[in-house]
C-alpha cells in the first residue's frame, strides 16, 4: 500500500499546482509596483516554495538542437533508431556528413532519467556519431511486455552494438558498466563482430569488495527477503504497468537525498535566500539542476533484486562467477576491445578501485589499449557532467576513442 498512499498524495499535492502557478504570474505582473516591499519578497517566495512541493516532476526532455563544431553552429536531430518495450535507443544525428566513431552512451538504470546525462552528451556530441540509451519508466510498461531483469539488460546492449556494426566503441556511465563489461565480453567469446573498439567504464561498480562505502554496506545489511518486503511494490491504478512489481523511484531518489541531505538542505536554503533577494540567475540554476535531480523513474523489481544480489551481495565479477541466460562468461575472452576506466577522487557511490577493478579482470587485453584515470577533486557526479568532466576528464575520453578507432 506505501506505493498506492504515495501516489494518492502526489495526485492531491499536483492538484494545488494552478493556485501557485496563479499567484506567481500575479507577483511577476505587479513585480514594478511592489517589488522592493518586504510583504511581497516573503510572498514571493513562499509561492515559491509551494511551487516546489506540488510540482509534478516528469520525465524532461534533452532539448539538444544544435551544437558547436569548429566554432560553427550545427544542427541536430534526436531519433529514436530503435525502440524496446524497456528502452528506447536515441540517435542524435548531426546534420553535415563527416563521418565520426560511432559511440554506444550507456546511461544509469538506477532511478533517473537517461536526461541526467544531458551535459555528458551535449559534450561527447560534436566529436561522436552518438547513441544513447533512454530507459523507459517500468511504471508505464504494461505487464504484457514480461520481465526486464539483470539479463535482459545485457541482451539488450548486445542487440544496440550489432545495430551500430562493427568498429562502434561503449562509454558506460555508473551502474551500467557492469552490464556494458558483461556484454563485451560475451560478444568476445561468440567472435561477434558488433564487439566494440573501445570500452569506457565512468565510475561503475565492477568490484564492490574494493574500498566498500555506505551503499555497498546498505546493501549486505538485511536479508534478501527485507528488501523483497520492504522496497518492492506494485504500481497502482492508473499507470500503463498497473500491478507491475517495482523498485518505486521515489524510494531510490530518497535515498539519494538522505545520503548528502545537509548538502540539499543547504542548497534549497540558499536558493530561498536566492529568490527574496531577486536573484533571478542563480535561482534558476537551482530550479534546472532539480527539476532533472527530482524527476525519477521506476526500476522493475527483477532488475533491482538482481542487480543487488550479482553486484552489491555476490559481486560476481570480482569473483569470476558471472553468467549470462545461463551461461558462464569469461573476461578473459576480452582481447581486441581497448578499455578505459575512470574514477572520481570524491565519489561517495561508487568508491576509488571499484571501476578500476575492471583492469585486473581482464587479463588478456594488452597494456597498450589499457587506460586508468582517477580526477582528484570530482565527485560522482562531476565524473560525467559539469566543469570538470569537460575540461578534464571528457577530452581523455574523446582521445583515446579517437585513437582506438583509427586503430580498428
Amino acid at each position: 500500500m506505501l506505493y498506492h498512499s504515495y501516489d494518492l498524495f502526489q495526485r492531491s499535492m499536483q492538484s494545488l499546482h494552478p493556485f501557485f502557478e496563479l499567484n506567481r504570474q500575479f507577483h511577476a505582473n505587479t513585480a514594478e509596483l511592489f517589488s522592493h516591499s518586504y510583504y511581497h519578497k516573503i510572498h514571493k517566495t513562499m509561492v515559491a516554495a509551494g511551487l516546489d512541493v506540488t510540482k509534478p516532476y516528469g520525465k524532461p526532455a534533452f532539448n539538444i538542437n544544435k551544437v558547436m563544431i569548429n566554432d560553427l553552429e550545427s544542427p541536430v536531430e534526436e531519433l529514436t533508431a530503435l525502440s524496446k518495450p524497456f528502452c528506447n535507443l536515441l540517435h542524435f544525428k548531426h546534420s553535415d556528413k563527416i563521418a565520426r566513431p560511432k559511440v554506444l552512451l550507456v546511461t544509469a538504470l538506477s532511478g533517473h532519467h537517461a536526461t541526467l546525462c544531458k551535459g555528458t552528451v551535449e559534450c561527447l556530441l560534436p566529436e561522436f556519431d552518438l547513441y544513447v540509451t533512454d530507459w523507459k519508466d517500468a511504471r508505464n510498461v504494461p505487464v504484457l511486455e514480461g520481465r526486464f531483469g539483470f539479463d535482459e539488460y545485457v541482451a539488450y546492449l548486445i542487440e544496440f552494438m550489432e545495430l551500430l556494426g562493427s568498429n562502434a566503441h561503449i562509454i558506460a556511465i555508473c551502474q551500467p558498466a557492469v552490464q556494458a563489461l558483461l556484454a563485451t565480453a560475451v560478444m568476445a567469446q561468440t567472435d561477434n563482430p558488433a564487439a566494440p573498439s573501445s570500452l569506457t567504464l565512468i565510475a561503475g561498480p565492477i568490484d564492490t569488495r574494493v574500498n566498500p562505502n555506505s551503499v555497498n554496506e546498505f546493501a549486505n545489511r538485511y536479508p534478501r527477503e527485507w528488501y523483497e518486503r520492504s522496497l518492492l511494490h506494485k504500481v497502482p491504478f492508473g499507470y500503463a504497468g498497473t500491478g507491475r512489481r517495482v523498485y518505486p523511484g521515489f524510494l531510490q531518489l530518497g535515498s539519494f537525498m538522505a545520503m548528502n541531505m545537509s548538502h540539499h538542505s543547504s542548497r534549497y536554503q540558499q536558493y530561498y535566500e536566492d529568490v527574496f533577494a531577486g536573484e533571478v540567475a542563480s535561482a534558476e540554476r537551482h530550479r534546472e539542476f532539480y527539476d532533472e535531480y527530482l524527476a525519477v523513474l521506476d526500476l522493475t523489481a527483477e532488475f533491482y533484486m538482481e542487480t543487488m544480489d550479482r553486484v552489491f551481495r555476490e559481486h560476481h565479477l570480482g569473483r569470476g562467477i558471472s553468467t549470462w541466460q545461463g551461461e558462464a562468461v569469461d573476461l578473459g575472452a576480452i582481447r581486441k576491445t581497448a578499455l578505459f576506466t575512470v574514477e572520481a577522487e570524491d565519489d561517495d557511490i561508487c568508491s576509488l578501485g571499484q571501476t578500476e577493478a575492471a583492469q585486473a579482470l581482464c587479463p588478456n587485453i594488452p597494456n597498450a589499449r589499457r587506460r586508468t584515470l582517477m580526477q582528484p577533486d570530482v565527485g560522482h557526479y562531476g565524473s560525467f557532467s559539469g566543469s570538470k568532466f569537460r575540461k578534464m576528464i571528457a577530452p581523455q575520453i574523446i582521445e583515446f576513442v579517437k585513437q582506438h578507432h583509427q586503430q580498428a
